[in-house]
């Protein structure tokens, strides 16, 4: 098939045919009654009724086209000759050449009153149609672009096009701008395979109909692909029963036209990049596109573009954050000692941008964990990075076992340096001042430490949420953790609470995501939150689900953190502690009493070690720390040493030269342990050291020994 040049209809000119029979017929029969009139008029006033002749050419060209007005007006001029002239000899030849003469003039009147009238016509419909093109490309600037997901902005170009520019639109784009990412550069050449992002059509089965996603591809040397090719947009026509196939893309869903009337492809093309393309087409009951009309689409695909490459960009963006997020956010929550733990985070929807939600559960010495949760007020990359910030230093602070309130006041002190150090600067110009974002440094955060030995938890909180509880047997209740100020704020000190949760006790840590939500109020959300917690469910995973179910309502507004433990307890059958005396003989006992509970354990295999780095660490607490010392071991997936003194001074690890005595004592246990370290008491230091248990081993742990 040959694409034929536009050649477009006239406009203004066209009277539809049953009005136009009717006037002809009715002129007709008015020239034929006032030809029997003067004929049987014979004696009367001959000239009076010529007068009315000269009438009839003038109303019809207010009523027909140039054309039958020049018909109707020589047709009343034969009449009027024939009647006037021939059938009555009685007219004086005066008279004769009068009335011709002024039916002859009548035409000519009447054919300047018809130009008149059509040029008045063309100018109204053109400005009517002006009028209706403004209006479109207003409608296209408020209604395309509305959201910033990519496949919608391409639907509201489709759905603004239909009916008022043209009975068939679609909207095909590269692949990779769907992803958000950077389609692949020009110039296509063709063939070239695109994704239909969005269709529409006029009529009423296909009017509903949208995207499915398919692919469509556009062969060389087609209308669509010569538009992304040289882009420019490309429009033409296509003469009946011809097969449009080599010029136009078939619709992947087969709805709809293969050939259509008159077609428009435009580029979608925005900040130098194209984007895809947008195809328009017409049927034949409707003008084919003019080069208005041409115009008029490229401005309307020209801002769509750039509405959809916002989409894009910020579709790229999101997904960076969450990428961000999600590997700064730990993958899996590893099995604890101290507790059975699972976590959820869902991220916002299109729209509002990736927050700083986050969660940790962090092993701490001594078979204790610590759970976190936090969150970065604000929203993007930024959001995401201050969050990564803030979750290493927790991490960092909670490895010196630092306690609650001092592990907060110390994230305080880091937030406010981050403040000051993204504020603007006073020699900073406005632009700096604009850019600097310090609000996202603000911050909330809940700290718990739990000893599954004791079953004791600490807690303390920033401008957090506070915890919820189900003890065994009970209903939910949230933890009276005292409410501290939002991290950033400075001071106000934290204070810490204490608590006595029972083995198999239930906590819930979550971010305000969960519990807050628009035209609900916050104490019917916290209680809606309890009841679902006091619903019991099978497993930890099916408690969060539940949760997550009963209270989200709304994903658009912020990211949603939620983490559920169930606490376990380490009892006689896990450790064993013994008090030892202010003597370096102590060390050989020491050593006795560990090897003595391995082998009762079931684990002589880990005693040489486990009586090395006992030795050593021993040895140290009574030559440099003093009483009280106590050794104590704890046994689950791997064996922990702690030996506490009564000294506040930490060790360090330094190495030895080749003639000294000593000093290779921590030097030994940091080679042997898998990690080590020391926990500051309000009665001295802990120092302990965790060793890898061999495979085979005993698995059921007998009761600790009596001491020795």
């Amino acid at each position: 098939m040959h694409r034929t040049p536009l050649v477009p209809r006239r406009v203004g000119t066209a009277v539809p045919p049953v009005r136009a029979a009717f006037v002809v017929l009715l002129l007709a029969v008015v020239v034929v009654a006032g030809a029997r009139l003067v004929l049987a008029a014979g004696g009367m006033q001959v000239m009076g009724m010529a007068e009315y002749s000269t009438l009839i050419p003038i109303v019809g060209a207010a009523l027909l086209p140039l054309r039958l007005t020049l018909i109707l007006g020589l047709t009343n001029l034969v009449v009027g000759i024939v009647a006037y002239g021939i059938l009555l000899p009685s007219m004086s030849h005066a008279s004769r050449i009068t009335v011709i003469t002024a039916l002859a003039a009548s035409i000519l009147v009447s054919l300047a009153v018809c130009r008149t009238r059509i040029a008045m016509e063309r100018r109204l419909k053109g400005l009517m149609v002006a009028r209706d093109r403004l209006t479109l490309l207003s409608e296209a600037s408020t209604r395309v672009g509305g959201t910033l997901d990519v496949a919608r902005t391409a639907e509201e170009l489709a759905e603004v096009a239909v009916r008022r520019f043209a009975d068939h639109a679609a909207v095909d784009l590269f692949d990779p701008v769907l992803k958000g990412e950077e389609p692949a550069p020009g110039p296509h050449a063709g063939p070239v395979t695109l994704r239909r992002a969005a269709r529409r059509s006029v009529p009423a089965a296909l009017a509903a109909a949208s995207a499915d996603g398919g692919t469509v591809t556009y062969c060389r040397g087609s209308m669509p692909a010569l538009s992304l090719l040289r882009g420019v947009p490309v429009h033409g026509q296509f003469p009946d029963g011809a097969d449009g196939e080599e010029c136009w893309p078939a619709d992947p869903d087969g709805t709809g036209t293969k050939a259509p009337h008159s077609a428009l492809a435009v580029p979608l093309r925005a900040r130098g990049v194209t984007l895809g393309a947008a195809l328009f087409t017409r049927s034949r009951h409707r003008d084919p596109f003019d080069a208005a009309d041409v115009l008029l689409a490229q401005e309307i695909a020209a801002r769509a573009a750039v509405c959809v490459d916002n989409a894009r960009r910020y579709t790229h963006e999101r997904a960076t954050s969450v990428a961000l997020q999600r590997s700064l956010l730990p993958q899996v929550v590893p099995p604890q000692p101290a507790v059975q733990a699972v976590a959820r985070y869902l991220p916002a929807d299109v729209g509002v941008g990736v927050g700083g939600d986050w969660y940790d559960v962090i092993p701490l010495s001594g078979a204790r964990v610590a759970l976190v949760v936090g969150d970065v007020v604000g929203h993007g990359i930024r959001a995401s990075a201050a969050m990564g910030r803030l979750r290493a230093a927790v991490r960092t602070l909670a490895d010196i076992d630092l306690p609650p309130d001092e592990l907060l006041t110390h994230l305080d002190d880091i937030v406010i340096r981050l403040q000051s150090e993204t504020c603007p600067t006073p020699t900073g110009g406005a632009e700096d001042a604009a850019e600097a974002d310090v609000g996202e440094f603000v911050a909330t955060c809940l700290y718990m430490v739990y000893d599954p030995i004791s079953q004791r938890c600490t807690a303390a909180r920033a401008g957090h949420p506070p915890p919820a509880v189900v003890h065994p047997g009970t209903c939910a209740r949230f933890l009276d953790v005292p409410a501290g100020p939002p991290l950033g704020v400075g001071g106000l000190p934290f204070e810490t609470a204490e608590m006595h949760l029972p083995e198999g006790s239930l906590l819930a840590l979550y971010t305000d995501g969960l519990v807050e939500a628009p035209r609900y109020c916050l104490d019917e959300r916290l209680e809606r939150l309890l009841q679902a917690l006091s619903e019991p469910k099978p497993t930890l995973q099916d408690t969060c689900d539940h949760v997550l179910d009963r209270l989200v309502v709304d994903r658009t507004r912020d990211d949603i953190a939620l983490v559920i433990a169930r606490t376990q307890a380490l009892d006689d059958r896990h450790t064993v502690a013994w008090e030892l005396l202010d003597n370096l003989a102590e060390v050989a006992r020491a050593r006795d009493l560990a090897s003595l509970q391995l082998a009762h354990w079931g684990l002589p295999e880990a005693a040489f070690l486990a009586e090395l780095v006992v030795s050593e660490l021993v040895t140290n607490a009574i030559r440099y720390g003093g009483s009280p010392v106590q050794l104590r071991l704890i046994r689950h997936d791997t064996l922990i040493c702690e030996v506490s003194d009564g000294a506040h001074t930490a060790p360090h690890l330094r190495r030895a030269r080749t003639f000294d005595e000593g000093g290779r004592g921590l030097f030994i246990v940091a080679q042997l342990a898998e990690r080590w370290g020391t926990r500051q008491q309000s009665d001295g230091k802990t120092i302990w050291a965790e060793l890898a248990l061999p495979p085979a081993t005993v698995p059921t742990p007998a009761p600790a020994l009596a001491t020795l």
